[in-house]
């Protein structure tokens, strides 16, 4: 399937980028170039490999993934700013970044 340049408009809208029209056509074969790598997948033989539940690691391989999402008491306010650097008037005080 052909990149159109409305394909190229759409994740650019995305994607909150503002793009020239010389770099719309820019991107076009580049995003075709990447389409077809990413579309060799299909080509795998995938029918003998169990699908993937779980973690990435040996650990999580064996940790069951789907639950009953229950309800959990929280930590209370007491005790979650108990172990904050610095706590103000019962809230986190962290650094400014501006």
């Amino acid at each position: 399937m052909p990149i159109t340049q409305a394909d190229i408009e759409k994740v650019a809208q995305l994607a909150h980028l503002e793009l020239a029209e010389e770099e719309l056509k820019m991107f076009g074969p580049q995003m075709a170039e990447i389409v077809n790598y990413v579309e060799q997948l299909n080509e795998i033989d995938t029918t003998n490999v169990e699908p993937a539940i779980g973690g990435l690691t040996p650990e999580g391989a064996k940790t069951e993934s789907s639950r009953d999402d229950e309800i959990h008491g929280s930590l209370g306010q007491k005790v979650a700013l108990s172990e904050a650097p610095d706590p103000a008037a019962g809230h986190f005080r962290v650094p400014k970044i501006l």
